[in-house]
């Protein structure tokens, strides 16, 4: 099996050697160079052609945000932000960017490898609490917003909701708006396995790996 191959990009010496660390003790993953910036992170993508960055986003001479912006449109591996911050706008500005992940350092050792696996594999990952802001930003229920025939509202450039069908749609905003397969079940007045068969069918249609990626997608457009 082909291991990750990873290049950590944080300006503390503590936070890159302690990845360092995690990862290099595991046989999946192969971490191929350390950056203390952004610049530098990209000059070594150049000469080492790695799968996965993880980034900081605040470090000098180039920050996470802009190495993030150049990294993706030169085609030099897949971002996953890995920082202290959760500012709205920065997630946003990271996504918008073409990161594939943000996530906050306070993850367990299994937990960041398994979303390094994930934006690895193609899948979007973002923080659990940085999901909820997104959520809580959009006012009132996804689910509450949508009407019989009208085009979802209140979603991420990106995200084409004629892909879907009217209780397809239904179930997605439902799974954004963080609800629970009983909850969705209530809510729509359906089965939970029925509601699971949805959400089955509609991350096989996407391919994501599992609902938070599917509530991502809807939110910010980007899988």
């Amino acid at each position: 099996m082909e291991k990750i191959k990873v290049i950590i990009a944080d300006d503390s010496d503590f936070v890159r050697d302690g990845m360092k660390i995690i990862l290099d003790v595991d046989d999946e993953f192969d971490v191929i160079g350390c950056a203390s910036n952004g610049k530098e992170a990209i000059e070594l993508a150049e000469k080492n052609a790695p799968d996965v960055f993880l980034m900081d986003i605040q470090m000098p001479v180039m920050d996470g945000i802009e190495a993030t912006k150049y990294i993706v449109e030169h085609g030099l591996g897949k971002v996953l932000i890995l920082t202290t911050f959760d500012d709205d706008d920065l997630v946003k500005q990271a996504l918008k960017n073409g990161a594939k992940g943000y996530l906050i350092k306070n993850h367990t050792p299994d937990h960041l490898k398994q979303m390094i696996k994930s934006v690895y594999h193609g899948t979007g990952v973002v923080d659990e609490n940085i999901l909820e802001s997104f959520i809580n930003q959009r006012g009132d229920s996804p689910v509450d917003n949508h009407t019989e025939g009208s085009p979802a509202e209140r979603v991420g450039d990106g995200f084409n909701s004629a892909n879907y069908t009217e209780r397809e749609l239904d179930i997605i905003k439902a799974v954004a708006d963080g609800l629970s397969n009983k909850q969705i079940a209530e809510k729509l007045f359906i089965s939970e396995g029925t509601v699971k068969n949805y959400i089955t069918n509609i991350l096989s249609k996407e391919d994501l790996s599992h609902r938070t990626a599917l509530a991502v997608y809807y939110l910010t457009g980007k899988k």
